[in-house]
């Protein structure tokens, strides 16, 4: 008998099987099943996750290298994204930013990480705030405007930013313009902010950074809190804990808390972990 062939049952998959175990790849992996066969060709070009962090792209590509991989993988895909993460500690602010934020803008994007180095702050396009799709942001070492025409972002549940330049009354109007927001953690911030936070959907709140007051506002579902509170004081580099805070003032708008950690100063009370589960405080 002759040789016969093998049915190619992978090819034959359903899109979204294949799909799946695509973005199981690192992308620069993805990408190579294009030269499997002609079925195989754009297969990646439609998948719904694009992840560029330091396992797909090497640490030891430069910077030009790291976004040209980015501009060319955004340029060669099609159909909607759900999710897409640049995670590089040597990729800093670069003009493509731009570009690839309006190219996700067009998307349908629903889940945005961008982490771009440590030392560079790049200005985040106004763009972003057209990604009206976007359940979870997540932003670090950037500067942030809200723009005036910005309505809202109906879908957010999780807001996370981390070094982000922003001023008090950004932070409080993009908040309030969440309705669905349940996440938001705001870390390592260096201005000196005075924040109302008016989130009904909250469950969890993290706030470290350089806080002058704070002012929780109608959060019956916000159950879990982590906040570690400074205000400059002294010598320039120099910080101590926060002293304008009221205990009182902070909690009464959480009746349901369950659990409180961190580090903060209210009202020269310190305190380090409260916890309360079925009604009883440890």
């Amino acid at each position: 008998m002759g040789n016969v062939l093998c049915p190619d049952l992978i090819t034959n998959l359903p899109k979204d099987i294949i799909d799946n175990i695509l973005i199981k790849l690192p992308i620069r992996d993805a990408l190579k099943t294009s030269i499997l066969s002609s079925k195989w060709k754009y297969k990646w070009c439609s998948i719904p996750q694009l992840v560029f962090d330091e396992n797909c792209v090497p640490l030891y590509y430069d910077q030009k290298h790291v976004v040209e991989f980015i501009c060319k993988v955004l340029s060669l895909h099609k159909g909607p994204l759900h999710k897409f993460e640049i995670s590089h500690r040597y990729l800093q602010s670069c003009p493509e930013i731009d570009q690839w934020i309006l190219s996700l803008s067009k998307k349908n994007i629903a889940d945005l990480t961008l982490e771009l180095g440590k030392d560079e702050f790049f200005r985040m396009p106004s763009c972003l705030f057209n990604c009206e799709k976007l359940t979870r942001l997540k932003l670090s070492c950037c500067e942030l405007d809200l723009p005036h025409s910005f309505n809202k972002f109906p879908c957010l549940k999780s807001l996370n930013f981390e070094r982000v330049l922003i001023s008090s009354e950004a932070i409080e109007r993009l908040i309030s313009s969440c309705p669905l927001l349940e996440n938001f953690s705001l870390t390592r911030v260096s201005r000196c902010l005075t924040l109302t936070i008016f989130a009904p959907k909250l469950k969890y709140l993290c706030l470290k950074g350089v806080f002058k007051d704070i002012c929780l506002v109608d959060m019956p579902f916000l159950d879990e809190i982590s906040v570690s509170m400074y205000m400059p004081n002294g010598p320039v580099g120099h910080v101590e804990p926060s002293t304008n805070c009221n205990f009182a003032k902070f909690l009464g708008s959480v009746p349901n808390l369950k659990r409180l950690d961190g580090f903060t100063d209210f009202s020269k009370v310190t305190f380090y972990c409260y916890q309360q589960i079925d009604g009883v405080l440890f």
